[in-house]
């Protein structure tokens, strides 16, 4: 009786050890994009940076932050798909360099604009190196836009390599055009 006492609260300790690593890491992902987020938001909010003469550090800082945040080469590689084998290093420097800043020039005044939204983090999947992170963008109209970051883990960071918002991915946007 005494064994199987044991035996029992050794694998309740052992399932929660499991447990509760597995959440730990399984946070890790949205955490992540919830300091890159705030980061974000910081810099849009100062209002030492809204002058327009300061214009053009707000948008590098902006820019770092989402470097440091986002897989470019991941993202590019995907975007072109089976071409991306048959571009040369050079070519794929090229594509990454000008598809970074295609998005840059996108999506910089939206990020600019950014009006008092509220940001959810519901949540995220981990499944080895990769994750979904899900957050819900709340409007002031109480419009709810549901956003999925995909993310690989490289080191110690979860990076960014395409981002699903309204259930369009942003790699297969640019993939069929």
């Amino acid at each position: 009786m005494n064994k199987t006492r044991s035996a029992v609260l050794l694998a309740v300790v052992v399932s929660f050890l499991l447990v509760s690593t597995g959440l730990a890491r399984a946070g890790e992902p949205t955490d992540q994009i919830k300091e890159t987020t705030d980061k974000i938001l910081n810099i849009v909010k100062d209002p030492a940076l809204k002058v327009p003469e300061r214009e053009p550090e707000r948008r590098r800082l902006i820019r770092q932050a989402v470097d440091e945040r986002f897989d470019w080469e991941e993202m590019a590689k995907r975007t072109l798909a089976r071409h991306w084998r048959k571009r040369t290093v050079k070519e794929k420097k090229e594509f990454i360099n000008l598809f970074a800043k295609l998005l840059e020039r996108t999506y910089m005044d939206k990020v600019e604009g950014y009006s008092g939204e509220k940001v959810v983090y519901v949540g995220d999947r981990v499944e080895g190196k990769y994750a979904v992170v899900k957050i819900k963008i709340l409007t002031p109209q109480d419009t709810e836009i549901p956003v999925f970051y995909r993310m690989k883990k490289k080191g110690d960071k979860w990076l960014v390599y395409d981002i699903s918002i309204e259930g369009v991915s942003l790699i297969n946007n640019y993939r069929t055009q």
